[in-house]
């Protein structure tokens, strides 16, 4: 007889995929802002502290992903750290059109991961990327194609590291109690760039109380970065338990 012990249902035909998966073949666009520093602290749980004003807004193209396939997402951050334990972008949002994407962002890593259209396409001399959900585009953003070239840590030096990403995991009981709640983190692994590209952005939000990222008010543009690669998503850890 088959053990009970499966990763994701239904049985036979699993939501969710195991460590490691890859993504090949991916094309991001990352918009960066300054905002309002006591509108983003509104979105930290306790005890993550706010380390600085710049949001993130990843947006990528997943071309050819194990077990998902091709879909697209949008990865908020903000710039965060858990006192002595660990330093990232923790994320207030995320959107993705992948129902397995959901529900393992959701029940493994606790990313408040919900449906929704992004997309990183181009137009002439320009690339633009966009988020919808509900038929509004809550998020737009623009820069040059491929005019000035620069390097992933130059980025991170511009704005911050967010290669650890923390997240806020809540799951409960099915009596209403508390099953889950923990701070978690995650590195990617095998991160192979092809080619990467920085300018100035332009970024704009609009209002949706279901995509509510126009809360963390655009207060300054800073700049994009376009990059091409893959990686692979592996094991995280938990770094802060709140039941014990």
């Amino acid at each position: 007889m088959e053990s009970n012990n499966h990763w994701s249902t239904p049985i036979g035909a699993p939501l969710a995929a195991p460590f490691p998966f890859s993504f090949r073949d991916v094309e991001v666009l990352t918009l960066s802002y300054k905002t309002d520093r006591e509108a983003a602290e509104k979105f930290l749980p306790e005890p993550l502290k706010l380390r600085s004003e710049w949001v993130l807004v990843h947006i990528y193209n997943m071309n050819d992903t194990d077990y998902l396939g091709k879909y697209q997402e949008c990865n908020v951050m903000l710039d965060a750290e858990l006192p002595g334990k660990a330093i990232g972008g923790y994320s207030p949002f995320l959107f993705l059109n992948s129902d397995g994407g959901i529900s393992q962002g959701r029940e493994v890593h606790g990313q408040p991961k919900k449906w929704g259209n992004p997309k990183v396409d181009f137009h002439g001399d320009l690339i633009i990327g966009s988020l919808e959900r509900n038929g509004i585009e809550v998020v737009n953003g623009t820069m040059a194609y491929k005019q000035n070239r620069g390097t992933i840590q130059q980025f991170k030096d511009m704005t911050f590291d967010f290669s650890v990403n923390l997240n806020y995991k809540v799951i409960n009981h099915i009596n209403g109690q508390t099953a889950i709640r923990q701070i978690t983190s995650r590195n990617l692994a095998d991160v192979k760039i092809a080619e990467s590209w920085i300018d100035p952005c332009s970024v704009s939000l609009r209002a949706n109380m279901q995509a509510p990222i126009y809360k963390l008010p655009v207060v300054e543009e800073g700049h994009a970065c376009f990059w091409k690669g893959e990686f692979t998503l592996v094991e995280g850890e938990i770094v802060h338990d709140y039941l014990k």
